[in-house]
């Protein structure tokens, strides 16, 4: 049976609420019963309820994540940034996955507001006027990553319409001409028309025509990767060139191109978004646009903890070169 604070007391000679105030640093005892039922303490190996004492210090050393999809490898790696931090700082991390639609982030931040969590996480969520209001409303510090809002909101994110531009730009001074694009979600504001912007514009001003059809979208998922590509092969027989604006898609892309005897890179190059470990293990390895994931995970519990700190910080990225990507000769 665990030792309760009503055993330490006991023990002691002292009465809950001393032992209370002595745990909590609170004033109202001498050195000597401090002394006393510290020792108590020790002996019995109590350990006091983290979620009690919260209750009288109002804080819960407890944030909150939200995030769309934890089983994504993009996902993972920002998660283990910030848990990493968190724990490093003494907090405890509650994840709440939201789906992608959203469906269930209203009724999540007001879980956590119950829980009297101390800040909030936002993962690659776009932030909606009724997500905002109940933001507001519930005065806690909220960090967005890999996103941002019209409102209000310190965010962390690297420049993705550049990161997209520069990714095009890539596979052009390779010589390649007949490009494709396999992008997120149509209609997303933060993660696919900033990227499909970037690949258009360089494009454009490399002199090749854009035309709708070389753009297809998916999920950002492994089987939208799969099946945009095979769509891609159909309207673009001449293709030989491909950004995907996720890793998990390129992988997606891969497959197909594998499953269709058509060779990577010698026939078709193809470049990721994201750098996760996915890229790094597929076959053939990955090239792919960097985000530092991890760090940007790290920095939102840095930004979430201390007002102080920039409330907007845009990371840099980089393409990292596998075996994906070749001149085309």
């Amino acid at each position: 049976m665990s030792v309760t604070i009503k055993d330490v007391a006991k023990q002691a000679n002292v009465s809950v609420a001393t032992v209370s105030r002595i745990l909590n640093n609170l004033p109202g005892y001498s050195e000597e019963t401090k002394r006393r039922v510290e020792k108590v303490i020790e002996e019995t190996g109590y350990q006091p309820n983290a979620v009690a004492r919260g209750l009288i210090n109002r804080k819960t050393k407890t944030i909150g994540v939200l995030v769309p999809n934890v089983a994504d490898l993009f996902a993972s790696e920002v998660l283990a940034g910030i848990e990493e931090q968190a724990h490093d700082l003494g907090y405890s991390v509650m994840i709440c996955k939201t789906d992608n639609d959203g469906k269930r982030t209203m009724s999540y931040l007001q879980m956590l507001y119950e829980k009297r969590v101390e800040g909030i996480v936002i993962v690659s969520e776009p932030i909606t006027l009724d997500y905002y209001q109940a933001i507001k409303s519930m005065q806690i510090p909220v960090v967005l990553v890999a996103t941002k809002s019209d409102y209000p909101l310190p965010f962390i994110k690297v420049n993705d319409y550049q990161a997209a531009y520069d990714a095009t730009t890539y596979l052009i001074k390779k010589g390649h001409s007949h490009i494709g694009m396999i992008s997120g979600t149509k209609g997303d504001e933060i993660a696919t028309t900033p990227r499909v912007k970037g690949f258009t514009d360089a494009l454009s001003e490399a002199g090749i025509q854009v035309t709708s059809t070389m753009i297809a979208y998916g999920d950002f998922s492994f089987k939208s990767g799969k099946k945009q590509m095979t769509k891609l092969l159909k309207d673009h027989p001449a293709i030989t060139g491909v950004f995907c604006a996720s890793d998990e898609m390129a992988v997606g892309a891969l497959s197909v191109l594998y499953e269709q005897g058509i060779k990577v890179p010698d026939h078709v190059s193809v470049i990721g978004y994201d750098n996760t470990a996915t890229a790094e293990k597929a076959i053939p390895p990955l090239t792919t646009v960097a985000q530092p994931l991890y760090e940007m995970g790290k920095s939102a519990i840095e930004l979430l903890l201390d007002s102080s700190k920039t409330d907007q910080k845009i990371y840099p990225h980089h393409i990292v070169e596998r075996h994906t990507v070749c001149l085309l000769k």
